[in-house]
């Protein structure tokens, strides 16, 4: 975000920020159930210090909050307990990610051998995986098949002949859903919208395109047809579009009912649903988008005289973002005089090579500072990283205490989704460390890189 019309408490801040009454404020809407601030200010989070979590594993350092991961993937397990849950598991895909996943009831979404190759290590029920992705190799594809996978989701018409050539070879026969672009403008930003015409997912409602494909399918020896699958984006804030998404689809469904008697039996409508990263994100609860969607799907079905479908939902980033907390180390702070008013950059040991989701579409996210409490008074600020970039920002905008100073620790809550799968070793950086926390106990998910690891494919 950048700076915006001048407003009555700071000139440079943007017209949305407004100057909090207490800068040292945790807002339960953004943060982990289990985040709260000790009686020192230290931010504590599953009942650990972050100050010791640092201490122990280093920074930057990425820390989630296991009841807050696995009570949300609850949330959604409970509220549509009619519907086939399915984990986005390009959101963060560890082994223990995917094992909560199995504990609660859900499904797991892959898109790539080494997700369902982790799946496998971890004993994860084959029957309960579906396959995406817009350009599937012949390795992926097998590996699905011979594992007997729940689905495989088409994405185009290559895609359905070596599906077809593999199935027959192997002499099975594979449950497909077809990807549909419906068309819908899910009102985010272009990179994350995934369902209007002129991209690269999917066979296109209004070209035609999508029915051929159905057909096509049908064609096929080893193909069943089974579902109508679509993604209409992601960090979507209210139902309007998957409604409009799920009447689409039915009313494909009726079109290929009528001219070839084939029912369509499953309907997904993808995932996509938002979060709140800042004070202004209003997202739904689980309840509150099974509620519509139901009714919704329901009169759909009803309109256009289909027979009952099985439902589906892919969440991922609605379950890990908010159970994901990054921390850094404050490195150097740096107060800039502008016409506007002022602003402070606070450079952090972290950077776009741990999230480059601010850099890539300009997510926005804020920070607190989470090893003291401060008195001091807010000034806006800037938290950027290490990096060689000027778009190398973590936080464009917030309110942090005047004293900041190196050494000090930074928290940013929602950085649970799409970091660690986006991550990079941009300047030769090494990931961080992630540790799941639970009962005042941390355990180590995923250990940090070290120069060893980044050499170890340089062959010279």
């Amino acid at each position: 975000m950048n700076i915006a019309a001048p407003n009555e408490d700071n000139p440079a801040a943007p017209s949305w920020l407004k100057r909090p009454k207490d800068v040292n404020a945790l807002v339960p809407e953004i943060w982990p159930v289990g985040a709260r601030r000790d009686q020192t200010g230290v931010l504590q989070i599953g009942g650990c210090a972050v100050t010791e979590l640092v201490e122990q594993f280093g920074s930057p350092l990425y820390v989630l909050d296991q009841d807050d991961f696995v009570g949300r993937a609850t949330s959604f397990r409970a509220a549509f307990a009619d519907w086939e849950v399915f984990y986005a598991s390009k959101t963060l895909l560890t082994r223990r990610v995917a094992k909560w996943i199995e504990q609660v009831g859900l499904g797991l979404d892959v898109c790539s051998a080494n997700e369902l190759a982790l799946a496998q290590a971890v004993s994860f029920p084959a029957q309960r995986i579906e396959l995406h992705g817009n350009n599937k190799s012949l390795a992926e594809l097998t590996a699905a098949v011979d594992q007997g996978i729940a689905r495989v989701v088409v994405d185009c018409f290559e895609e359905i002949d070596r599906l077809e050539s593999i199935a027959a070879g192997l002499d099975r026969m594979v449950v497909v859903s077809v990807r549909v672009s419906p068309g819908i403008s899910a009102h985010t930003h272009e990179y994350i919208s995934t369902s209007h015409q002129d991209q690269k997912f999917g066979f296109s409602l209004q070209s035609g395109q999508a029915l051929a494909a159905l057909e096509y399918v049908l064609e096929q020896p080893h193909l069943h047809l089974t579902g109508l699958h679509c993604h209409i984006g992601s960090q979507i804030m209210d139902t309007a579009g998957y409604i409009a998404a799920a009447n689409r689809l039915c009313e494909l469904a009726a079109s290929l009912r009528d001219l070839t008697g084939h029912e369509i039996s499953q309907l997904d409508l993808g995932g996509g649903f938002g979060i709140a990263y800042t004070l202004q994100d209003q997202p739904l609860t689980a309840g509150q988008w099974a509620a519509g969607l139901n009714d919704a799907v329901r009169e759909a079905v009803n309109r256009f005289a289909l027979p009952a479908m099985r439902l589906a939902i892919e969440p991922g980033r609605a379950i890990a973002g908010p159970a994901g907390v990054a921390l850094y180390t404050v490195g150097v702070v740096k107060p800039i005089a502008l016409e506007a008013g002022e602003r402070c950059y606070v450079s952090v040991d972290g950077g776009m090579s741990d999230n480059i989701r601010p850099a890539l579409y300009g997510a926005d996210y804020t920070a607190v500072l989470a090893n003291r409490i401060s008195d001091a008074r807010p000034l806006l600020s800037r938290v950027v990283g290490k990096h060689c970039e000027s778009g190398d920002v973590l936080v464009h905008d917030v309110w942090l205490p005047a004293d900041v100073m190196p050494g000090d620790l930074l928290a940013v809550p929602g950085a649970g989704a799409y970091t660690r799968p986006l991550s990079s070793n941009y300047n030769m950086a090494a990931r961080p460390a992630w540790v799941s926390v639970q009962a005042a106990a941390a355990s180590l998910m995923l250990r940090r890189e070290t120069l060893d690891d980044l050499l170890a494919c340089d062959l010279g």
